[in-house]
């Protein structure tokens, strides 16, 4: 099962024990993957646009709920208009009225990620997305994300009008909001695993870039040198230099530190960084050209 397939199996089994609450969810299935008709019998049916069949068992189980509608009931003209007038039309927006406090807003959001909601795979990116069908029910669906301090943001693809939430902590508030705890600790838990695993990649990237850094500076230094020695001679050079230059050639591959510990006594990071310099600066001045 998908990531976004385990959040949804999670939301199925949460139904808010307030009745207002219950209502608003009931409100965002109904807004945003809810239809009705009439049958051959003249009676009203309502239905859900969802392949998810836990979903349509909870879009059930809330009309049983909170207006003890049952499953396949027919419902005449007049129960279909009085429960239009409570729950609203299905092509609009849902009311604030039915969303006005904290606990329904949450209700809401819940409902309406069952309807049209999804995820992204956290071990490969963070991607949060409500597919609504029109501009409208886009917005408020934003409103109620931007109630959380959550930020979202809407952009047209095809049909639809897409509220999505890229930023992991962001996803993570949301699924909190929502009341799906095992799903935001499964995210928590990838994403401390991914933050390692990229931590431990910077630092091992850092440090064999560090390490190629000195073994190119040893060769340069090296080849310095041995320009020193071929045209104009050890000999020349003042003690310090001297033993510097046939210290860094019968060890090449050394750090700076670790070559400084090779002499009697000890020089320090920075004495070996001014030698091997100067070593460098006359080795240049040597060369044709300069």
């Amino acid at each position: 099962m998908s990531f976004s397939g385990e959040v949804k199996s999670e939301l199925v089994k949460r139904i808010s024990p307030a009745r207002h609450c219950q209502i608003a969810e009931l409100a965002a299935l109904l807004h945003y993957c809810g239809q009705y008709g009439r049958d051959e019998n003249g009676l009203y049916t309502i239905g859900f646009q969802t392949e998810n069949e836990a979903v349509v068992r909870k879009c059930f189980t809330l009309l049983k709920k909170t207006y003890n509608i049952e499953t396949g009931e027919g419902l005449n003209e007049q129960e279909m208009k009085g429960l239009l007038q409570k729950i609203g039309d299905p092509a609009e927006p849902v009311s604030r009225l039915l969303i006005r406090n904290s606990c329904c807003q949450r209700a809401f959001l819940r409902g309406a990620f069952l309807s049209v909601g999804s995820m992204s795979d956290p071990r490969k990116s963070y991607h949060l997305e409500f597919d609504c069908p029109d501009e409208a029910k886009a917005k408020q669906l934003k409103e109620v994300i931007g109630n959380f301090e959550i930020e979202s943001k809407i952009i047209l693809r095809k049909k639809y009008h897409v509220v999505y939430v890229k930023e992991g902590s962001g996803i993570v508030d949301l699924l909190n909001v929502c009341e799906a705890p095992v799903s935001l600790m499964n995210l928590e838990n990838l994403r401390i695993l991914k933050e390692m695993r990229n931590s431990v990649n910077r630092r091992v990237n850092c440090e064999t870039a560090n390490i190629t850094k000195t073994v190119n500076a040893a060769a340069r230094q090296v080849e310095d040198i041995e320009y020193i020695r071929d045209h104009y001679g050890f000999r020349n050079l003042s003690a310090p230099l001297r033993e510097m230059a046939q210290m860094r050639l019968d060890n090449p591959d050394l750090p700076l530190k670790e070559l400084g510990e090779c002499f009697d006594p000890p020089i320090g990071k920075s004495g070996v960084n001014h030698r091997l310099r100067k070593l460098s600066e006359l080795a240049e001045k040597l060369r044709p050209g300069v």
